[in-house]
């Protein structure tokens, strides 16, 4: 059996910007959600995911030993912070964003995924 769950919910995910480029990394808590990331993730699908808005290519780079993904987005910032007309124009919210992909998860990878914590009152 599977579940279908987004990334927000088992992953945790760092980015930023630099010119017209936008990095995210996406950081697992275990090796078990490490390999549903690394299977789940790639870079077509985070292209697929960002739509219009990374015209470029997306690469992937796998960082094993601290359980991350880091995708490199070009041509993510419509020119850079300096040219660009949107009101966003930041790789900082990248990270957000691709945190809202669904993937899917076997039982197992479910059962050891951390579970999502309520932010504080």
């Amino acid at each position: 059996m599977s579940c279908e769950v987004t990334l927000a919910d088992i992953a945790r995910a760092r980015s930023g910007d630099k010119g017209d480029l936008a990095n995210v990394a996406l950081f697992a808590a275990d090796d078990a959600v490490y390999a549903a990331l690394v299977r789940e993730v790639t870079a077509e699908r985070v292209r697929a995911h960002f739509g219009r808005f990374v015209r470029g290519e997306v690469e992937r780079f796998e960082v094993p030993n601290v359980r991350a993904l880091n995708f490199v987005l070009h041509e993510a910032l419509d020119g850079g912070a300096a040219r660009s007309l949107r009101s966003d124009p930041l790789g900082k919210s990248y990270g957000s964003l691709l945190l809202r992909m669904r993937v899917t998860l076997t039982d197992d990878e479910a059962a050891t995924a951390p579970a999502r914590q309520a932010p504080p009152r």
